[in-house]
């Protein structure tokens, strides 16, 4: 493709891939192949605490048995604290960070909720209360950021008044995912992200990073997120189950039917090679569900 097309496909090796993780992955990877681009993994284990171990391996071996070929060395966010560390001084440069000695307790006490969870009253922003010291890392944002997703449409955040300054380096001295995505996104040029529509209200913020941190912005879709028959999105936390990739096609069916590509019999029946094939010649967008969740078959 001209231009060079590189998406990606970034699962956080919590257990094992369930089905919305897995509707994230086609997704991805048809509209890369679609392209004629390249298609990424990388394995966003930045919360340390939160990975599990041979998670990261199952997925792969996962992926590899559903025949998602991916390109190049799978990147490993565990691996990438100088590459953070280093766009983390680069906005202390400019002035756009500070730190932050509030509590979880003490920000729950003093917040109200946005779409993207607690606002953070700024409380830190003109100086640590006396004798405190800092624990956190937060960005001072102003005002909003609107960008067009592929699907979703017009999307505005004033994340001034929604979010409130975020954090980029945890108080535990991990960084935080919003600045570890931007990071690897800039660094493996990623140009199209395909995703869960449960990242939407996250892209704002991470638009608003890249600007500051001089990063091309990539185009963005956000595809329907899988939930369950309470409406929760399939997680490790709703005990989502592992996919089983001994009948690759059928469970690919699946995963195309969510996003309204039925395929016929004879695709179900067939080979994977032919699955994908077919699959990638009738990737359309436009055509895609624009619904920010759906049920899970």
């Amino acid at each position: 493709m001209a231009g060079g097309y590189r998406g990606r496909f970034a699962p956080s090796p919590t257990g094992p891939l369930h089905f919305g993780s897995l509707i994230a992955a086609v997704g991805s990877f048809l509209d890369a192949r679609a392209h004629g681009g390249e298609w990424l993994v990388r394995m966003e284990d930045v919360d340390r605490p939160r990975a599990v171990a041979g998670a990261a391996d199952g997925i792969l071996r996962t992926l590899e048995a559903l025949g998602l070929e991916w390109d190049g060395p799978v990147m490993r966010q565990s691996r990438r604290d100088d590459a953070y560390r280093a766009a983390l001084a680069d906005l202390e440069a400019q002035g756009a960070v500070y730190p932050c000695a509030c509590s979880r307790k003490e920000i729950a006490d003093s917040s109200i909720a946005g779409p993207g969870g607690l606002i953070y009253p700024g409380t830190c922003r003109r100086g640590l209360p006396p004798g405190r010291g800092g624990r956190a890392v937060r960005l001072r944002v102003e005002g909003g950021v609107s960008f067009d997703d592929r699907l979703q449409g017009e999307i505005h955040q004033d994340l001034e008044r929604e979010v409130g300054d975020f954090v980029l380096r945890r108080a535990d001295g991990l960084f935080a995912y919003q600045l570890a995505v931007v990071v690897d996104d800039g660094d493996q040029r990623i140009t199209h992200v395909v995703r869960g529509g449960d990242l939407l209200d996250s892209t704002p913020r991470q638009i608003y990073l890249q600007r500051l941190l001089g990063l091309a912005v990539p185009s963005y879709l956000h595809l329907p997120v899988a939930v369950n028959e309470r409406g929760e999105k399939l997680s490790k936390q709703t005990l989502a189950p592992a996919v089983d990739a001994a009948r690759p096609v059928p469970l690919l069916c699946q995963v195309l039917r969510f996003l309204d590509m039925p395929p016929p019999p004879e695709v179900e029946e067939g080979r994977v090679e032919d699955f994908w094939r077919w699959a990638v010649a009738r990737w359309r967008p436009g055509s895609l569900p624009a619904l920010r969740t759906r049920r899970a078959p």
